[in-house]
């Protein structure tokens, strides 16, 4: 019952609705809109605050509602926003599209400090990057390296749970459905495998790509957030592509135009960041708890576990760890060929986003409910 005033609490604000024709005719519609949250985030607890949901559905009766196992919610991970993980609009890319013209009604949502969700005042502050990070501002942006105004880890796992719970309640609400499915990508686990293990009743099945399962993971917040001296980061271009081009380890993996729709996507996500030297992404830092080996082993929710062989970021291994803790009888470890941890932008992503439809819509992939296969080699 709390859970229902929460969600019909919920600010429910129609900001736009755009008709995109797919090249079978077909219409989808993009609806942005926002959900309220009484923010538990640390730098700024108790404020009311929005978070960004991006709504692709199939025009038409599809708007009139969906079965409980044809909803899904995209949560992505620590430095990208959703709209851009999620929806790049460059040719077939968009995972969010592919899932509507498939029958989903599909949500991605932003978490507080990403993109067009609420971002903390202390985000607009440079001196609250670490010294190192600052220095690629000076002196375009401060006249030398500054002391923070705020010191500690902007947001925490318990604080993204927070942000989940609201949108997960809204869009149960806005859809007349029990559950809904989750997929996520990268930090994205700890946040939707977390949210899960606590609302199993919330959830119908997981996808999760390169999900930041670690069986270190404490079970509780520490008693204080860590004074590190920054509460954010920020990524460029040339830091995005380096990082991207280390793990592009086969021919064509990567499409160079695909490359530019997501930057140019990333900083249009964030209007500050890009007048901040030569242009930036932000992302707070987050305190991760929580989500642990005890957790993981009582979850039952079916999962579908990707990892891309190249992945530097989120180590294959670590997916497969997650794959033999779960506690769910109905699991898979898909071993995903020539795709690094940007799985979902490159060469790759049609067997990425095909071996999720199946998943979300039978509960198998390539006709299997258990066990470990390889595709894309």
């Amino acid at each position: 019952m709390h859970a229902l005033i929460r969600s019909l609490a919920a600010t429910y604000a129609l900001l736009a609705a755009q008709a995109l024709v797919a090249e079978d005719g077909s219409k989808l519609l993009s609806v942005d809109h926002y959900v309220r949250v009484h923010s538990t985030v640390p730098a700024i607890r108790g404020e009311n605050t929005q978070i960004y949901v991006r709504e692709m559905v199939q025009a038409g009766p599809a708007l009139r509602g969906a079965t409980g196992d044809r909803v899904v919610l995209f949560i992505h991970g620590a430095g990208t926003p959703a709209e851009v993980s999620f929806d790049v609009p460059y040719q077939d890319y968009s995972w969010m599209s592919y899932l509507a013209r498939a029958g989903f009604d599909v949500f991605s949502m932003d978490m507080t400090g990403y993109g067009r969700s609420t971002r903390p005042a202390a985000m607009g502050d440079p001196c609250n990057l670490s010294r190192e990070q600052q220095t690629a501002f000076v002196p375009s942006l401060i006249p030398a390296p500054c002391s923070p105004s705020y010191a500690r880890q902007m947001t925490t796992i318990a604080s993204d749970w927070n942000d989940i719970g609201a949108v997960v309640d809204h869009v149960r609400t806005l859809r007349r459905v029990e559950r809904v499915n989750l997929v996520a990508w990268s930090l994205g686990g700890p946040r939707a495998g977390g949210y899960a293990s606590q609302h199993p009743e919330k959830v119908q099945r997981m996808v999760l790509l390169a999900p930041a399962y670690s069986r270190a993971t404490k079970a509780d917040p520490p008693a204080e957030l860590p004074a590190l001296g920054a509460a954010m980061s920020t990524q460029s271009r040339t830091e995005f592509i380096a990082n991207w081009d280390r793990q592009a380890l086969c021919a064509n993996q990567v499409d160079p135009s695909a490359r530019d729709s997501v930057w140019s996507e990333m900083i249009a996500s964030d209007p500050v960041g890009a007048t901040w030297g030569t242009g930036v992404r932000r992302a707070p830092l987050v305190t991760n708890w929580g989500w642990t080996t005890d957790a993981v082993v009582k979850t039952k929710i079916p999962t579908l576990m990707v990892a891309g062989v190249h992945d530097k970021q989120v180590p294959p291994e670590r997916v497969r760890d997650l794959y033999n803790d779960l506690g769910a009888s109905q699991k898979v470890f898909v071993d995903l060929g020539c795709s690094s941890h940007n799985a979902m932008w490159e060469k790759n992503h049609v067997v990425l986003f095909d071996a999720s439809l199946e998943w979300l819509t039978r509960g198998t992939v390539k006709g299997k409910q258990e066990g470990m296969l390889q595709l894309g080699y």
